[in-house]
């Protein structure tokens, strides 16, 4: 227990640039504080003391924001940054040295029952706001960018982004031919079509405008011409 509580406290340390001291950590850490009253809760819910379990994880959410259940299995050296927001599922497997930062959820996508949560390999990072939905893996060293939602399993080594969540990089390689700050926009592709149409009923208009004046005169001097004779 004591080699654990050093690990996630190196963990720590060594992942997040503010830290002065361990001593830091150990007082101030909200997403520290949450790991290590989730194994004391474990600890209770394994041997299936489940109301004392959800009442500590539950006071523990009120302290730090951050919701782990009782049943969820969590490895050492894992850091959560800031925390605040971090939703961890009953069957939700976080294997060592992964890194969440805030907002994260690890939750399931329906009522069913058994395994519903995510597997997270060892050494993975979920970035802020990244949704991962479902009973599926995040591979080994795999990133999940920030505000992705993820629906499906993500191979070691590679990089996830978008919603749905899509593999951008592959064990160093670019899976296709977009940079990530020249994905298509599709709102933006709607308005431009929107502008392009108004421009061309505005052209219409114009025609049609011209051609109604140009009847008008023929229309005029022709009267004036019957009347002359």
């Amino acid at each position: 227990m004591f080699a654990r509580l050093i690990s996630d406290i190196r963990a720590v340390k060594e992942r997040d640039p503010a830290v002065h001291s361990m001593l830091e950590v150990f007082l101030t850490y909200p997403g520290f504080h949450a790991l290590q009253m989730h194994r004391v809760a474990h600890f209770l819910f394994r041997y299936k003391f489940y109301l004392i379990a959800r009442i500590l994880s539950h006071i523990t959410r009120f302290f730090t924001g951050i919701e782990i259940h009782p049943g969820a299995q969590i490895g050492t050296g894992v850091f959560i940054d800031h925390g605040m927001g971090v939703v961890i599922g009953e069957t939700a497997i976080v294997k060592d040295n992964v890194t969440l930062y805030q907002g994260v959820v690890l939750g399931g996508t329906g009522k069913e029952k058994g395994k519903r949560h995510p597997t997270i390999e060892e050494g993975a990072l979920i970035a802020s706001g990244a949704k991962v939905l479902g009973s599926f893996t995040v591979g080994k060293g795999a990133r999940i960018g920030a505000g992705a939602v993820v629906l499906r399993s993500v191979p070691p080594d590679s990089t996830v982004v978008g919603v749905p969540g899509h593999v951008v990089v592959l064990n160093g390689q670019r899976v296709n031919q977009f940079d990530h700050h020249q994905l298509p926009d599709p709102v933006t592709c709607h308005i431009n079509c929107l502008e392009e149409e108004i421009h061309q009923l505005q052209e219409r208009m114009k025609k049609l405008e011209k051609a109604h004046e140009d009847d008008s005169c023929c229309s005029s001097k022709e009267k004036k011409d019957l009347k002359i004779v």
